[in-house]
C-alpha cells in the first residue's frame, strides 16, 4: 500500500518495488550485523585491559598450562642471528694499489711544477697547492713542501710512493681506513727525521682508500639465510605461573602471553572499526554481485536471501566465540555445516560463494589467519561438492567424512613442511578435523529440522520424514481411501522417474504426489477408485453438485495439509496438480440437461480453482496424474497406443495453457513423455489370458470399475468418436472422469 497525492491510501501497482526494498534492507542489515560482530569484543568479563608500557596494578597468573609458538621470542632470536652475521666484502681489489700509486705520482709531479714555478708568488703557490682535487693539505704541510730543499725532494717523493704502496698491500675496509692511515708513519724509512715523516704521512693519507668493497647484497642474503635457519621458539607456560607482577611495566613478551591465554581485552581503535566495516561491506558486495550476475532469480526470493545472510551472521558469531586466542577450537569450528545448509536450502552455487566469504571473515576473526581461512574454505567447498542431491540421510554422513579428510589434508599441508608442530599437537589437530566433520554433518541435520519449521522451508529431512508410510496422513489415506492410496503410489512412482530424467527434485516430486489427493479422505466414497464395482453415487446427484463435491477435495486437502503442518512446497501440489482445468464429463452432462444450453450452466462451477503449476515438480504431477488415469481407463494394447495416449494427454495440457506458468521446456516434455511411456509400460504390461476368460466381460468390468456405468458409456462413446476421427476435447476442457 502507498499514499496518493490526495493523502488517501492506494494500491501499490508495482509489487517489485517493495520486494527490491526488502532486498536492499536485508543487505544493509547484514553489513551492519557483520561489522558489529567483527568490531564488538565478546566475553570481556574478567579480561585485563593492558598495553605495552602500562604498569600492572596486580599480579596476573596463567589460568591454564599452555605451549605456544612465541612470535616475540622467535623474532628476537632471528634478529640476534641476523646481527651476528658480519658485513660481507668483495675479494681484495688489486687494481686499487696501482690506481692510487699512479694518482699519487701525478700529484707529486704537480707539486714539483708548483715548487719550480718562477712567476707565481708564494701566496699563489700556497693557493694552488690547497686547491688540488681530493687532496687535503694543511697550511703547515704546504709550507714544508715549498721550503723543502731541492736536494731532498727526490727522496721525499719516492718515500711518499713507497708508503702508499706498502699501505695498500694490506687489507683495507671501510671500517679500518682510519686505522691504516694512523699506521702510515710506521712505513716511513727510519733515516728520515720527524718533520719529513709527518710530511710524507700527511700526503700519503690522501691516497689510502678501501681495497675491499662492501657487498650489501651478499650481506642481506647471508642475514636472510641466518633468519630462516632460526626455528620458531616455543614458550611453555604452567598453570598458576605469574605472567605480569604488580607494579611491573608490561612489555611485548608479556602481552603475547596474555593474548595466548585469552586474558587480555582486544583493543578497538578507529582504524579497526573502519577496516572491519570495509570487510563486512566487501562480503556483502561479493554475494550481491554473484546473485545479480549469476542467480538473479534469488532477488525474487527475499526470504531465501534473508535466510542465507542470517545463517552467515550466526556462523560469524559462533566463530567470534570459538576462534580468537584459541589453539585447537578453530579446527573444530563447524563451518562446513553452514556450507551444507545453504547448499540444501538455497543452492550449491550461492553456497560456494558464501563459503568463500565466510572463510575470509573467519580469517579476520582469527587474527588474520590464512591457515584458518583455507581450512574453512576447503572444508565447506568439499561438503558442497559431495552433498549433491542430499536425498538420503547417508549422504550427510559421507559429506562429514569427506570434510574430515579434506580438513586433515589442510592441516598436514600447513604444518608438516614447516615442522612447527610436535607429533602430539599434530595428532590433536587431526582429531579436531575428524570431530569437525562429524559435528558439521550433525549440525546440518539439526539445522534443517529447525529451519524447516521456523521458516517454512522444505528441507530434505522434512521430505524424508513425510515420505515414511507411517506418517499419520498417509496412514489415514491408506485406511480411509485405499483406492486413492494405491493411485497415489502409482502416480508418485511415475512422476519421480520423470523428475530424475529432467533434473527436477525427485524427492519433492515423490512426496508431493503422496499427499496430492489427501482431500479425498473427507468423502472417499465419492471417488471412483474407492467405490464398489458397478455402483456410482454420482448417479444420484445433478452434475453441478457432483462437480462441487469433486472440486472441493482440493480445498479440503489444503486444509488437511495446513492442519498437519505440511511445508508450503508440498501443499502446493494439492491445488496445482489440477490447475484450472474443467471437470469436462460433468460439464458436458450439465449442458445436455440444461434447457437453455450453455447460457443455463455456470462454467466456473465445473472448474478447479488453481493455480496452474508454478514449478517443474507440480507440473510433472499434473501430467503424471492425467497419464496414469488415461492409461488405467483405456488399457492400450500396444506400446504405440500407450505412447500416443501419453502424447495426447501432455499435448492437451499444453493446449489448455496449464503449463504456461512453470519452467518446463519442450525438451523437458519430450523426456517426460519418454519416461512416462517406459514406466507405464512396466505398470500396465499385458497379461496372459487363461482358459475360460472372456475378453468382453473383462473389458466391461474394467470400465465399470473405473467409472461406473455412466462413465463406461461415456468411455465407449469417446472411443467410437475417436475411431471416426472425431474429438471431444477442446482447449480448456479436461477429459477426465467425474471421480478424477
Amino acid at each position: 500500500m502507498y499514499f496518493e497525492p490526495t493523502g488517501k491510501p492506494g494500491i501499490d501497482r508495482n509489487p517489485t518495488r517493495w520486494r527490491d526494498a526488502r532486498v536492499w534492507l536485508i543487505g544493509a542489515l547484514f553489513v551492519l550485523g557483520a561489522a558489529l560482530i567483527l568490531i564488538v569484543p565478546l566475553f570481556t568479563g574478567g579480561l585485563i585491559a593492558l598495553n605495552a608500557g602500562d604498569v600492572a596494578r596486580e599480579d596476573v597468573r596463567a589460568t591454564r598450562s599452555l605451549s605456544f609458538t612465541s612470535n616475540s621470542l622467535t623474532e628476537q632470536a632471528r634478529a640476534e642471528a641476523e646481527s651476528a652475521v658480519p658485513v660481507q666484502y668483495d675479494p681484495l681489489d688489486l687494481r686499487v694499489p696501482r690506481q692510487q700509486v699512479a694518482r699519487a705520482r701525478g700529484v707529486i709531479d704537480y707539486l714539483r711544477a708548483v715548487r719550480a714555478d718562477p712567476i707565481a708568488s708564494r701566496a699563489e703557490k700556497q693557493a694552488m697547492l690547497s686547491a688540488i682535487d681530493h687532496v687535503r693539505l694543511s697550511s703547515e704541510i704546504i709550507d714544508q713542501l715549498l721550503d723543502a730543499p731541492e736536494e731532498s725532494w727526490p727522496r721525499l717523493t719516492q718515500e711518499i710512493v713507497t708508503v702508499i704502496d706498502l699501505a695498500l698491500r694490506t687489507e683495507i675496509r671501510d671500517t679500518n681506513v682510519d686505522e691504516v692511515k694512523a699506521r702510515l708513519p710506521a712505513y716511513v724509512a727510519i733515516d728520515l727525521n720527524e718533520q719529513q715523516t709527518q710530511l710524507i704521512s700527511q700526503i700519503a693519507q690522501n691516497f689510502v682508500i678501501p681495497n675491499r668493497a662492501r657487498n650489501d647484497a651478499a650481506t642481506e642474503a647471508a642475514r636472510q639465510a641466518a633468519h630462516e635457519q632460526v626455528e620458531p621458539r616455543l614458550r611453555e607456560i604452567e598453570a598458576g605461573q605469574i605472567i605480569v607482577r604488580q607494579g611491573e611495566v608490561v612489555n611485548v613478551l608479556q602481552l603475547e602471553a596474555l593474548d595466548a591465554l585469552g586474558l587480555r581485552q582486544t583493543q578497538v581503535s578507529w582504524s579497526r572499526i573502519i577496516g572491519y566495516g570495509f570487510s563486512a561491506l566487501l562480503a556483502s558486495l561479493l554475494i550481491g554481485l554473484y546473485v545479480w550476475r549469476f542467480e538473479p532469480a534469488l532477488l525474487k526470493r527475499p526470504r531465501a536471501l534473508f535466510l542465507l545472510l542470517l545463517l552467515l551472521l550466526i556462523f560469524m558469531l559462533v566463530g567470534k566465540i570459538m576462534l580468537p586466542n584459541r589453539t585447537v577450537t578453530p579446527f573444530i569450528y563447524p563451518a562446513a555445516a553452514f556450507s551444507m545448509l545453504v547448499a540444501v536450502l538455497v543452492g550449491p552455487g550461492i553456497a560456494t560463494v558464501a563459503t568463500i566469504v565466510l572463510a575470509g571473515l573467519v580469517g579476520v576473526i582469527a587474527g588474520n589467519s590464512f591457515e584458518i581461512s583455507i581450512y574453512t574454505a576447503v572444508g565447506g567447498i568439499v561438503a558442497i561438492l559431495t552433498l549433491s542431491g542430499a536425498e538420503h540421510l547417508n549422504k550427510f554422513f559421507w559429506a562429514g567424512v569427506y570434510v574430515a579428510l579434506a580438513d586433515s589434508l589442510v592441516i598436514l599441508t600447513f604444518h608438516i613442511p614447516g615442522g612447527t608442530l610436535d607429533p602430539v599437537g599434530l595428532v590433536t589437530l587431526l582429531g579436531a578435523a575428524v570431530l569437525n566433520g562429524g559435528l558439521s554433518a550433525s549440525l546440518t541435520l539439526v539445522g534443517l529440522f529447525l529451519i524447516g519449521n521456523l521458516f517454512d522451508v522444505t528441507t530434505t529431512v522434512q521430505l524424508l520424514e513425510l515420505a515414511r508410510p507411517t506418517h499419520p496422513l498417509l496412514n489415514d489415506l491408506l485406511h480411509k481411501s485405499p483406492g486413492t492410496y494405491h493411485h497415489t503410489l502409482m502416480v508418485a512412482n511415475l512422476a519421480e522417474q520423470a523428475a530424475e530424467r529432467i533434473g527436477a527434485n525427485s524427492l519433492l516430486t515423490r512426496v508431493g504426489a503422496y499427499y496430492h489427493d489427501i482431500g479425498k479422505m473427507t468423502r472417499p466414497y465419492m471417488f471412483v477408485e474407492n467405490q464398489v464395482e458397478g455402483a456410482n453415487v454420482h448417479d444420484q446427484f445433478n452434475p453441478r453438485t457432483s462437480a462441487e463435491i469433486i472440486v472441493s477435495h482440493v480445498a479440503e486437502g489444503v486444509e488437511l495439509a495446513k492442519k498437519h503442518r505440511l511445508p508450503s512446497r508440498v501443499r502446493a501440489f494439492i491445488p496445482e496438480h489440477h490447475g484450472t482445468m474443467r471437470v469436462s464429463f460433468l460439464y458436458q452432462k450439465a449442458l445436455a440437461q440444461a434447457e437453455n444450453g450453455a447460457a443455463g450452466v455456470d462454467e466456473a462451477s465445473f472448474r478447479y480453482p488453481g493455480p496452474k503449476p508454478q514449478s517443474k515438480e507440480t507440473a510433472l504431477l499434473m501430467l503424471a496424474d492425467g497419464c496414469e488415469a488415461a492409461v488405467r481407463a483405456n488399457r492400450p494394447e500396444s506400446p504405440d497406443q500407450l505412447n500416443e495416449l501419453v502424447r495426447k494427454v501432455i499435448a492437451d495440457r499444453v493446449a489448455w495453457n496449464q503449463l504456461d506458468e512453470c519452467p518446463l521446456t519442450v525438451a523437458d516434455l519430450n523426456k517426460v513423455r519418454e519416461s512416462f511411456a517406459a514406466t507405464l509400460q512396466g505398470m500396465y504390461h499385458p497379461r496372459l489370458r487363461y482358459p475360460g476368460q472372456e475378453q468382453k466381460p473383462e473389458s466391461v468390468g474394467r470400465a465399470s470399475r473405473t467409472n461406473g456405468p455412466e462413465a463406461s458409456r461415456a468411455l465407449d462413446e469417446a472411443k467410437e468418436k475417436q475411431s471416426n476421427g472425431e474429438t471431444e476435447a477442446k482447449p480448456g476442457e479436461e477429459s477426465s472422469s467425474p471421480a478424477d
